[in-house]
């Protein structure tokens, strides 16, 4: 774990959690400046980063690690695999949740009753047995193909042999009701994904902008699209997320009564499509 502190004394404590295929300082380069004011917590989940080897990464125990760091009221924030961490440590202690954000949670199974869900999680469950064979080497081509991969490359190699062995998120049976019930506020982002590549966007975008959508409305959750962007947008458009997480957080910290100072994110239609 990375601590970015530099003596901001705001509100409650940040805890940023990764996707998969990442770690915590790659992920959340963008957000680095939010340690100006508030103390942030930057994950590495168990195989990635700098953070200890397993056998198989799991949500449920990267959850309980992230509740582990809760030792007052936390802002968490989860992407994609690590939006599923967030939103199981949230529902399980939340009253040590002062605000919930989560970008692109990669949390299909709960949002099955959409089509575009459906046959997306069908697809990653026929496909996922084949990968099982692959290096880790092999493993970052398929992902990456022609692109650079992130440095260190040795963190990149490591990190795909750990999602290689996790236990996979889509399948994650994240109860709703904890979320929705809770009184800290919560917002959910998403890409537009107009300029990412059609079948990119065909095999990943439609159903994690639908699973997005859903959670959104099934626990009362502000909804934004951030154009320009895929599955990814903390680090395409890390200005404009960081301000939604600043007026998220200001809102969380406003006294009760005081009214929200989060313009943006009181219309859960703002960004949408």
């Amino acid at each position: 774990m990375t601590v970015w502190d530099d003596g901001g004394s705001l509100g409650g404590q940040v805890i940023l959690v990764h996707g998969t295929l990442s770690w915590g300082q790659a992920s959340f380069v963008g957000q680095r400046g939010l340690g100006r004011d508030r103390r942030i917590l930057v994950v590495d989940r168990r195989g990635f980063g700098e953070s200890p080897d397993t056998e198989m990464s799991d949500y449920d125990v990267d959850a309980d690690d992230v509740i582990g760091l809760m030792d007052k009221p936390s802002h968490l924030v989860g992407h994609s695999y690590g939006g599923v961490v967030a939103m199981l440590a949230a529902g399980r202690r939340p009253e040590l949740v002062a605000s919930l954000a989560l970008i692109e949670p990669a949390a299909l199974a709960v949002a099955t009753s959409d089509p575009v869900v459906a046959k997306s999680l069908e697809g990653n469950r026929r496909y996922w047995p084949s990968t099982q064979s692959m290096t880790a080497e092999e493993y970052l081509k398929v992902v990456w193909g022609d692109q650079p991969v992130p440095e260190p490359y040795e963190w990149s190699l490591r990190a795909a042999g750990s999602a290689l062995h996790e236990r996979p998120c889509w399948n994650a049976d994240v109860p709703l009701e904890p979320i929705r019930s809770a009184t800290y506020p919560k917002l959910v982002l998403a890409g537009t994904w107009e300029t990412a590549p059609a079948d990119y966007r065909a095999a990943a975008g439609e159903a994690l902008i639908a699973t997005s959508k859903f959670i959104a409305a099934q626990t009362g959750a502000t909804f934004i699209q951030v154009e320009g962007a895929d599955h990814s947008p903390h680090q395409q458009r890390p200005d404009e997320v960081n301000q939604l997480l600043l007026d998220l957080w200001q809102q969380a910290d406003a006294p009760p009564g005081s009214g929200s100072t989060q313009r943006r994110a009181l219309r859960s239609d703002d960004g949408a499509e």
